[in-house]
Order: C-alpha cells, then sequence, then structure tokens
C-alpha cells in the first residue's frame, strides 16, 4: 500500500473524523458501505499513519450495541484492507454507565509498517515512548496515561440532561515532528425553533464556550505546545435566522401556536401568491424545505457565507477551503445516498481544523496543492446521517523543525 519513505516522498497523513451512530442502528446494511468506502479511501490516499476520530460510538442505545461495537473495531484491527498497518491504537470510551465521564468518542490510530519510530506521549510520565504492536484501550479511559479525556460540565448545555460531549486529546511523534489529535463532539441544536430566533443562535455561544475551553486545555502549561489537529463532530450549524430569512425572503410567515400552552409550535413559511405554496414548515425537530438541491448544487458552497461559527476563531484555528455538500443530516435510508433527512438544515458539523503551527506543517510550499486533499467520503452511498470528512497530506522531513532525543520530549522550534 504506502511505499518505503523517502525524505522527497514525506509522510502520508490520512485524518478522519465520522460521526457513526446510524451505523450501530442498522448494522447490517449500513456497516459494511461505510467499510467499504473507509477503505477504499485509506486506498486512495496510502497514508503511512491514519488516525480516525469517531463520535457517538455505540449509537444511541449503547448497551444493546456493544457487541456491534466490537465487532466493527475487530474488523478494522484484522481486515486485509489494513494488513500492512503493523501497530494501531484503539480508545474506546465504552464507560455508558458513568453519566459524568460518558462521551462515547473513539479515536483509531493506524501505523503503515514501513514508518519507523513512531512515538506516543505519557501524559502521566511526561515523556514519548515507542509504539509497537496493537492495543486497545476501552471501559474506563480516565486512567489511561496516553490521552486526556474530559467531557464538558453539565452546565455547559443544562437543558440536555445526556449530554456525552467531550473531547479526548493524544500525543504523537513521528516525521521528526510531533502535534497533538483531539477528537471533539460539541452541542447540537436542540431546537430548531430556538436556532432561528436570533443571530448568531444561543446553540452557537454555546458551542463556543465549549471549543473555547478545549483549546484553553490544550495549549495550557501542563505541557509543551505544539501544533494541533481538532477534528470531530463540532456541531457547526448555518446561521439559522439569516439562512431562512434568505431561503424564504419572498415568503409569509405564519406561526401556530400550541393550544395549550400557546408557545410557538410551527412556523410555516408561503409563497405570496403561487397559491401560497408552502416553502418552509419549521418545528422543533423539522426543517421541511421546499428544495434540497439549493444544498447541492455546487456542493451548497453559496450558503457558505451563514457559516460563520469559526470566525471567532481564526486566529487560533485554521481550515482548507471547503468543497463538499454540507455533511449533516442525510438520510439513513441505504438506498438515499445523497438525501438530507428534513429534520434540520444542512450544515457542516464534521470538520479538521488547525492550529496555525499546525498549518504550517501541512501546507509546506515544496508540497503539491494536489498532495493535499479536504474531502467526504461516500459522497453518492448512504454513509449514516453524517458523512465522514477527511484531510490527506504529507509532511515533509524536518518540516516540524523539531528534534527526537531518544524518549525525551521533542521540541518545536519557534515558528
Amino acid at each position: 500500500m504506502a511505499g518505503k519513505l523517502t525524505a522527497a516522498q514525506g509522510t502520508g497523513i490520512l485524518l478522519v473524523t465520522a460521526n457513526v451512530g446510524s451505523l450501530f442502528e442498522d448494522p447490517d446494511n449500513l456497516q459494511k458501505t461505510w467499510l467499504r468506502e473507509f477503505y477504499q479511501t485509506v486506498q486512495t490516499h496510502k497514508p503511512h499513519f491514519l488516525a480516525v476520530h469517531c463520535q457517538e460510538v455505540g449509537g444511541k442505545n449503547y448497551e444493546a450495541s456493544m457487541s456491534h461495537v466490537d465487532s466493527f473495531v475487530k474488523e478494522l484491527l484484522s481486515s486485509d484492507a489494513m494488513k500492512e498497518y503493523n501497530r494501531a491504537r484503539v480508545y474506546l470510551d465504552e464507560n455508558y454507565k458513568s453519566q459524568e465521564h460518558f462521551t462515547a468518542l473513539g479515536s483509531f490510530y493506524f501505523i503503515h509498517d514501513s514508518l519507523k519510530n513512531v512515538h506516543q506521549f505519557d501524559f502521566k510520565a511526561k515523556k514519548f515512548k515507542k509504539v509497537v504492536g496493537k492495543e486497545t484501550y476501552s471501559e474506563t479511559l480516565e486512567g489511561t496515561p496516553s490521552l486526556e479525556k474530559e467531557k464538558f460540565p453539565q452546565d455547559y448545555f443544562p437543558e440536555c440532561k445526556w449530554s456525552r460531549k467531550g473531547f479526548i486529546r493524544t500525543r504523537w511523534a513521528l516525521a521528526d515532528c510531533a502535534f497533538d489529535l483531539v477528537n471533539i463532539h460539541l452541542f447540537h441544536d436542540a431546537s430548531n425553533l430556538v436556532a432561528w430566533e436570533k443571530s448568531p443562535s444561543v446553540y452557537s455561544g454555546t458551542r463556543q464556550k465549549a471549543l473555547g475551553y478545549v483549546l484553553d486545555r490544550i495549549t495550557d502549561q501542563r505541557h509543551e505546545k505544539l501544533p494541533y489537529f481538532v477534528f470531530g463532530d463540532f456541531n457547526f450549524r448555518l446561521d439559522s435566522k439569516q439562512v431562512i430569512e434568505s431561503l424564504c425572503s419572498t415568503a409569509t410567515l405564519q406561526t401556530v401556536r400550541a393550544a395549550d400552552t400557546n408557545e410557538v409550535d410551527k412556523l410555516i413559511f408561503r409563497e405570496s401568491d403561487n397559491d401560497r405554496k408552502v416553502v418552509l414548515q419549521l418545528e422543533k425537530k423539522l426543517f421541511n424545505y421546499v428544495n434540497q438541491d439549493v444544498f447541492r448544487e455546487n456542493n451548497g458552497t453559496s450558503l457558505l457565507e451563514y457559516d460563520k461559527e469559526l470566525s471567532v476563531f481564526k486566529d487560533r484555528l485554521h481550515e482548507l477551503e471547503i468543497s463538499f455538500p454540507p455533511s449533516y443530516p442525510y438520510s439513513e435510508d441505504s438506498s438515499q445516498g445523497k438525501q438530507y433527512m428534513n429534520t434540520r438544515c444542512p450544515a457542516w458539523c464534521d470538520r479538521i481544523l488547525l492550529s496555525p503551527s499546525a498549518r504550517d506543517l501541512a501546507l509546506k510550499p515544496e508540497n503539491e496543492e494536489k498532495s493535499i486533499v479536504y474531502d467526504n467520503i461516500g459522497p453518492n452511498v448512504c454513509m449514516g446521517d453524517h458523512k465522514p470528512v477527511f484531510l490527506s497530506f504529507r509532511i515533509t522531513a524536518g518540516a516540524g523543525k523539531c528534534c527526537q532525543r531518544g524518549e525525551k520530549i521533542f521540541r518545536e522550534a519557534p515558528l
């Protein structure tokens, strides 16, 4: 698969983020397709180092899905497609009985047999250790020294008692440089009606607070500061108020209230003429817009102007240009690969973000532009309600301006 490394060729890195909740609701239909498309992506990009960050591992009913999780992990570790990856680390947060700790995050790391001297950081011992063999860590990850895991405090998102949102951080050293990889799952929009009330929405403020917390944690004084890649389900949404006003600019609004509480139950946007045809119907969990093509034409990029949640972090996080359609919420019907569900306004929830120094690693001037790809997986088939998103790039030798001294810390030189 991946050829022998040469200095000129560099080290191929593939980062993937995938909310896999749907796979455990309907494993017979969805898992085979998902794995086929995933292996195809690995085959195409031939990475030497592969990191897969999953959210919602086990789906909504973790207890019932445990056996499906085990078979999914076994398949990934033993499949023919991955046979040249002779080292692996798998971290599964399976501690679903602990409300205060459970995040349902899963982080998978695979190292090709041609890549020598890969080290992983031990956060307790505060030093790098050589990675050998394949190891899986599950259940209680709190005591695992090769990662840091936190669930967001309950008061960050009080309306959701069972929130599983949080992050897992690991630290790696390869090809003369070291970096952090952070698996993240931020808060969703609980109600379309609330999201529409103001711009930016209350939910966007909650996500901003949580992401700021993560960035502060991974750059605090406890450890050496290194380049970092944060990838996961950020749950970033388009600015609801603005996007609806744009989609329904000529429509008239009818408000339907619940008889018993007088609270707004439903918003109906109708065309002023044309038999007062319904353009959009909005409820707590319904976003039924008359023309889904707007989210698919030119990959929906005309709507990127309403994708604003990252702008607050523009000095701390960088993203490559998005040229794929909104990654959520796709139909979970296995025959509907390109259809969106009419539950939420489609949005780019699944992202791969880079710190300024990580961007410098991935976007070295000597790298050909075509060697960097930011895209989704399985565009034409059903992958569940989220399409996985990947970033493929190469690190050229010495790119990180880091040095290795045995198992001591790799230091990043000042940029």
